[in-house]
Formats: structure tokens, C-alpha cells, sequence
């Protein structure tokens, strides 16, 4: 029997603006949850991908979204997954202090929204998503837990089919390549990246 390969992951994105630097005493408590939290998230069930700076454990040192802004960028295989870890694991101890490190959203800091499986958003790409949700709500381009859309809805929408068509057309150019080692910089991993 052939396990069924998904064709959509869910991306997400979160930021938020620090009320003090990362090496400020006030964060402390922040950073010092950093590496549990990762950690949890990366053994999840249902954990696809982060992102996480070149040559560093996390990405808080990446500041696409404003110098204070941090962002949390992730690939999971469900709604489920990834709100079970937000909601039902060690990381909502964490989330329920978050008005002591970070100011309160003004907008929608939050952004979800259907990748083809083995895709790797970039942060400007997620940063797009968010803007789109923002400007224009909750659609099946870009959603949240509360307004949300299936994969399958979501490959209704001619925008969304075009982009995906477009991914799954690039990631197979990227298996037809002969093996170049390790220095190929067209492999996907598991760090940064930013087509």
C-alpha cells in the first residue's frame, strides 16, 4: 500500500514588535524560552519547516517585517498540527506572557495560506500574504484560524492554482537536476531561503 503524499502544506506567519531589544533584561525571560519552544516545535507532529538565520538556531536575528519586529515563519501538513503546538503544548505558557516582550497588535499579525508540499516561503512572500490579509481580509490567498480555507478551496482561486502551478513547475526542475553536492545552492533545506 503507497502512502498518499499531501499536496499542500499550510504556511504561517506571525510577527510582533518587541517592547525591548532582544538583549534588553526585560526580554530576558523571552529568549530564554527560545530554544524549548523550537525544539518543540521541530519534534510537533505535523512540523514541516521554519525558518531559521544562516548559522543560527531561530530566526530573531532576521528583521524582514522592521528593526523591532521579529517574525515566526512555518510550514506544517494541517490546520490541526500547527494549532495543536500553538494551543496545546509547552508553547502556550510562552504565548499567554507575550504582552510582557511584545506591544499589541494594531492589525492582523497573523497570516496563513496553502503552499505545494516541499515549497519553502520566503519571508518576503509571507510578508506579501500578510499585506493581502490586511488589505483586503481573509480570503483563500490569505487567511486565518478563525476565517480559514481548505487547500482545496484554496486551489480554486485562480491566484492561488497560478502560484502553485508555478511552484510545483519550479520544484521539479529542481529533482530533474543532476546532483551537483553540497554546495548545489538550488537545494532546498532546511535553513533560509530566499529565492
Amino acid at each position: 500500500m503507497t502512502a498518499l503524499v499531501p499536496v499542500a502544506h499550510l504556511a504561517h506567519l506571525n510577527v510582533a514588535t518587541l517592547r525591548h531589544p532582544l538583549d534588553d533584561p526585560r526580554t530576558a525571560p523571552f529568549v530564554a524560552l527560545l530554544d524549548s519552544v523550537n525544539a518543540s516545535a521541530d519534534a510537533a507532529p505535523g512540523f514541516v519547516w521554519r525558518l531559521v538565520e544562516e548559522g543560527e538556531a531561530d530566526a530573531t536575528g532576521l528583521r524582514p517585517a522592521g528593526e523591532n519586529v521579529i517574525v515566526t515563519l512555518s510550514v506544517w501538513e494541517s490546520p490541526q498540527a500547527l494549532w495543536d503546538f500553538t494551543y496545546r503544548s509547552g508553547h502556550l505558557a510562552a504565548m499567554q506572557r507575550r504582552r510582557e516582550w511584545f506591544e499589541r497588535p494594531l492589525e492582523a499579525h497573523l497570516v496563513l495560506w496553502w503552499v505545494p508540499a516541499g515549497h519553502r516561503p520566503s519571508a518576503e512572500e509571507a510578508l506579501r500574504r500578510l499585506t493581502d490579509l490586511r488589505t483586503h481580509g481573509p480570503s483563500p490567498r490569505a487567511f486565518t484560524f478563525t476565517a480559514s480555507f481548505t487547500a482545496a478551496e484554496a486551489a480554486q482561486h485562480p491566484e492561488v492554482a497560478r502560484t502553485q502551478q508555478s511552484e510545483r513547475v519550479r520544484l521539479m526542475k529542481r529533482e530533474d537536476r543532476p546532483a551537483a553536492g553540497a554546495a548545489d545552492t538550488g537545494a532546498l533545506t532546511t535553513g533560509i531561503a530566499m529565492p
